[in-house]
């Protein structure tokens, strides 16, 4: 029976994307694991694959079409021998220049039933082809026994074929999702804000994917995340010396070192040296990480990404340094992947490289916690001897997710970090 492709959800922030172009035409025989589409999501531009084989029947979505929800009809696959003929074209979405006009959603097939709605295993969804998900219903299947063979885990056709039923009755999604948080209070109308400003002479700008995905997820952190703020001002003479003999050793090799590559390091290092506060918040319970994976925030137009650099604790300086370049030109060019920006147990947002002297960042869930870091500038300070001296001194703050660690685990977490960065050559040892 034909087969509706659905739109993917290519990260875990995506509701929506733009269907930027077909790889494929009507007509064309694809198989399992084919390049069928490209999508821009809220971060990047993504290649879509296609999970089962058959037929391209019809593409029910134009190329350019924006605003296309997750788990729409985009296109229909055929088995061998099924006609397109008898399957009536959808209306196409607009495109982006009349995104104005409401779009028609995808009408479904007279012979495909609409795929059971996507279940899911521990509160997460479990991506499952529409036509798996039709086999599993017919049999009785509960997906969530089921392992998927196809692309990152995917459960295809192959894998529902020829599986039993289980005894146990697979449980309804509704019942494994966590209840729905409590209506926080609407913010004004854009019409009610326009009239605020009636007679005056403004620009109207389009919010994109990636403006739209960061105001809706900072102002749920900043809402539901309890934050405290703790601050330290560090010393960094030690470590522009240190620097600064370092980079004169690696110039042959084309590496240089910056004070964001030591704060990676050291923030790595202060995780190991506390492991509970090496944690995320994950709904009712909290995951303790062994590896120090740290997230750095990127300034790109538009918004911004938070690549991560994984195993941070166990690599050099210098492998630290051309990785976080590497990604850092790739996230400027959206073209990291996906895993290349999820997960980590701690950020670091680093304002300090334009003049900023302090500043206070919000935590991003589930992350335990972020380090604001400003600039470094010459200040009178009391030295050892209890003589007035001059110091490079640096501000930093440091934003934690309550939920995951308490004022004295965070405190202990930022002393390490600070002992690191005033005592550079340790962090080599």
């Amino acid at each position: 029976m034909p087969t509706e492709i659905l739109m993917p959800a290519l990260s875990p922030t995506m509701e929506e994307g733009t269907l930027a172009k077909w790889l494929v035409k009507e007509g064309d025989t694809v198989a399992s694991g084919d390049l069928l589409a490209e999508i821009e999501t809220d971060k990047a531009t993504m290649e879509f694959e296609a999970v089962d084989e058959g037929i391209i029947g019809k593409l029910l979505v134009a190329e350019g079409t924006e605003g296309v929800k997750v788990n729409t009809a985009i296109a229909v696959l055929l088995e061998d021998g099924e006609s397109a003929s008898n399957i009536s074209a959808a209306p196409k979405a607009e495109a982006a220049p009349q995104a104005s006009e409401a779009a028609a959603p995808a009408p479904k097939t007279a012979e495909a039933p609409a795929a059971p709605a996507a279940p899911q295993k521990d509160g997460a969804r479990l991506f499952a082809s529409p036509l798996a998900r039709r086999i599993a219903a017919e049999k009785g299947l509960d997906l969530t026994q089921i392992t998927g063979t196809g692309p990152k885990g995917r459960i295809i056709k192959a894998d529902v074929s020829d599986a039993k039923p289980s005894a146990t009755p697979a449980p309804q999604a509704a019942a494994s999702a966590a209840a729905a948080p409590a209506a926080m209070p609407a913010s004004p109308s854009a019409d009610t804000v326009a009239r605020a400003y009636e007679g005056r002479t403004y620009e109207e700008v389009k919010l994109d994917g990636m403006r739209k995905t960061i105001a809706a997820r900072l102002t749920e952190a900043k809402q539901t995340v309890p934050h405290f703020y703790l601050r330290r001002e560090i010393r960094l003479d030690a470590l522009m010396a240190f620097r600064a003999q370092l980079n004169k050793q690696l110039e042959a090799r084309g590496v240089k070192l910056s004070v964001n590559d030591f704060i990676i390091k050291a923030t790595a290092l202060a995780l190991q040296a506390v492991p509970t506060a090496n944690a995320v918040w994950a709904g009712d319970r909290v995951l303790q990480m062994k590896a120090s994976d740290v997230a750095v925030a990127v300034a790109i137009e538009g918004g911004l990404f938070t690549p991560v650099l994984q195993d941070a604790d166990q690599k050099s300086l210098s492998a630290l340094s051309t990785e976080m370049k590497d990604l850092a030109a790739r996230a400027r060019d959206r073209k990291l992947a996906p895993h290349e920006y999820q997960g980590g147990s701690f950020a670091i947002s680093n304002l300090g490289m334009m003049g900023v002297e302090n500043f206070d960042a919000i935590v991003n869930p589930p992350h335990s916690g972020i380090l604001a870091v400003g600039a470094g500038v010459k200040k009178p300070v009391v030295g050892s001897d209890g003589e007035l001296t001059v110091a490079t001194v640096m501000s930093v703050t440091m934003s934690v997710d309550h939920r995951v660690i308490d004022g004295a685990l965070g405190a202990e977490l930022l002393k390490h970090i600070v002992d690191n960065l005033e005592n550079p050559m340790a962090m080599l040892a």
